[in-house]
């Protein structure tokens, strides 16, 4: 390995743990998978093309890691929702909106619902544009199989993908007002919020209090956030943006109880997905307590 190689591994750092955590749905996992890459790249000796094999690399590592993780989450206690990633410091650049629905939770959520080498081929061929023949090598299949993989995936995302609309400005209007409903424990302003169709989806992962199946309906989603408002001492909220979107965070007095990313379409939210998992909320722990 040499200087030059370092340099592409720094370039694309980034952009392979996207992809990491667009496979996964854990960014600790997804940073321990491309750092394996780089491990192995510094052993492989005559590398063409860099940035490609990174890419097949941390794929396929990736994909084990999904593999590995499936019957544990077909046993997980509640609903599984992918670790938050909040950023507190205001708006992304404009040029961030369409990875940002790419990694948006509810689009993760539905995700998870594919088999693993159809996620991998999706990730890769939708959201990054990454061709038939390097997908091939990450997966394992032919390119004609990876064709049919992605295929499904289109479809099955095509009828079960989130409504959302991509107004950043109206998005925030309607987050905040979330967050001030909740607080204050308004009914009726929850009720103006949510979507009749509304699916709340809270994951505890049976180490905390969570709703074990998904809440759907606006009358019933908003008398739940009411009653956890209620039954919090020091309630407090905070907007947010959460994988790229926007969300709230939750507090009981000073410690942070939870992060909620929203989806919203035609002004209304029609998705709140709460993670309340402990060592999922590590990270944003950290994140907070960090100095300014």
């Amino acid at each position: 390995m040499n200087r030059t190689d370092t340099a592409v591994f720094g370039r694309e750092r980034a952009r392979l743990v996207t992809i990491a955590y667009g496979i996964i749905g854990d960014l600790g996992e997804a940073e321990d998978v491309v750092q394996e890459a780089w491990l192995r790249m510094r052993r492989t000796h005559g590398i063409e093309d860099v940035a490609g094999w990174l890419v097949v690399v941390t794929s396929r590592l990736a994909l084990d890691v999904v593999r590995s993780a499936r019957r544990r989450r077909e046993d997980y206690v509640g609903p599984w929702l992918p670790e938050p990633l909040v950023d507190t410091t205001g708006p992304d650049p404009a040029d961030r909106v369409t990875l940002d629905e790419s990694v948006s939770t509810a689009m993760l959520v539905v995700l998870e619902t594919l088999s693993p080498a159809e996620r991998t081929a999706f990730v890769l061929r939708e959201v990054f544009g990454h061709n038939y023949d390097d997908i091939a090598d990450a997966v394992g299949r032919s390119p004609a199989a990876v064709r049919q993989l992605t295929a499904r995936a289109r479809r099955h995302l095509r009828e079960n993908a989130p409504r959302f609309d991509a107004d950043p400005t109206r998005h925030r209007a309607v987050a905040e007002a979330f967050a001030t409903a909740c607080q204050g424990r308004d009914l009726d302003a929850l009720l103006e919020l949510l979507d009749p169709d509304v699916v709340l989806r809270s994951d505890g992962g049976g180490v905390v209090s969570a709703a074990r199946n998904p809440i759907v309906g606006a009358d019933k989603v908003s008398r739940f956030l009411v009653g956890v408002a209620g039954r919090i001492s020091g309630f407090s909220t905070r907007p947010v943006r959460v994988n790229g979107g926007v969300g709230a965070l939750t507090f009981r007095g000073s410690r942070l109880h939870s992060a909620t990313s929203l989806t919203i379409a035609d002004g209304r939210v029609t998705a709140v997905d709460s993670v309340l998992h402990p060592d999922k909320l590590a990270r944003t722990r950290a994140l907070l307590d960090a100095p300014n």
